[in-house]
């Protein structure tokens, strides 16, 4: 794994002389926020298509932030620890895993993904604004996680785009169920997917002047990564009734898994 970019304190100073990093991440939250107009694939696929797509993409992303988790983000802060105790890594792992259950439980942050009743759903401006606040702190997980090292950047940048599109295909889906015209739902679920682009900014900012926060952000991510995968989007393969699909499903899994692990091989090697 790369070393970390080389951090000089003081403001403008520390954009000049680490441009390239902060280029990589504005490069990489306006790609993720692109990805919001892959919801705009329920208007030209069958239900049934979908349907029968969705359950791969949703196994593929669990097994790819769950590989971003282990095979790289944790691995990154235990080796910048900089003599620390690992306990201390994992203390800040356990409080990325809470601050999500916390934000889901009681702000109502929670992505169905695979529901087909939007009734079910928040009302669409929870769901923008939710979204908002989710693609913010990707934009921050993106900068603390370039700032760390190129590998670990472009894991968290790959397994954040896998997740973004089962999601952004659900949310996209309420807002049209919910009666909005097709041209003002892709408008705001942009606009609410631009926020990744404001949390790389300010992150890139916020770690270049604290340089020690990015040892808590990189477990803090894998403890967001991990919950996400094993409370949002596995017990949603979990529902799959058909036992060929769940296997397949399973494959996808292992698929998002490998991905990541081969990734961060080759960008460390």
């Amino acid at each position: 794994m790369n070393s970390a970019p080389r951090l000089s304190r003081g403001g403008f100073c520390y954009i000049i002389f680490n441009m390239d990093v902060f280029l990589w991440i504005i490069l990489s939250t306006i790609l993720i926020s692109a990805v919001s107009f892959t919801g705009a694939l329920i208007l030209f696929l069958k239900e049934k298509t979908l349907n029968n797509v969705f359950l791969f993409l949703v196994a593929f992303s669990a097994g790819a932030l769950m590989g971003a988790a282990f095979f790289d983000l944790l691995p990154g802060a235990l080796e910048k620890s900089g003599g620390r105790s690992s306990s201390e890594i994992f203390l800040f792992l356990i409080f990325g895993f809470a601050a999500f259950f916390i934000l889901e439980q009681f702000i109502g942050w929670h992505h169905h993904h695979a529901s087909s009743h939007p009734e079910d759903k928040p009302l669409p401006y929870m769901i923008l604004f939710s979204d908002g606040l989710h693609n913010f702190i990707d934009g921050v997980i993106i900068a603390g996680a370039f700032i760390s090292g190129f590998p670990s950047g472009l894991a968290a940048v790959l397994a954040i785009i896998l997740h973004e599109i089962p999601q952004e295909i659900g949310d996209f889906s309420v807002l049209i169920y919910s009666g909005w015209k097709k041209a003002r739902a892709l408008f705001w679920n942009f606009l609410s997917a631009c926020f990744s682009i404001l949390g790389g900014v300010l992150g890139f900012w916020f770690f270049g002047e604290m340089e020690k926060g990015i040892l808590f952000l990189l477990p803090f991510a894998a403890g967001a990564f991990i919950y996400i995968s094993a409370s949002d989007l596995i017990p949603q393969i979990k529902e799959e009734k058909n036992l060929r699909r769940s296997l397949v499903g399973f494959l996808f899994f292992l698929g998002g898994l490998s991905l990541i692990r081969a990734l961060t091989g080759v960008l460390a090697s």
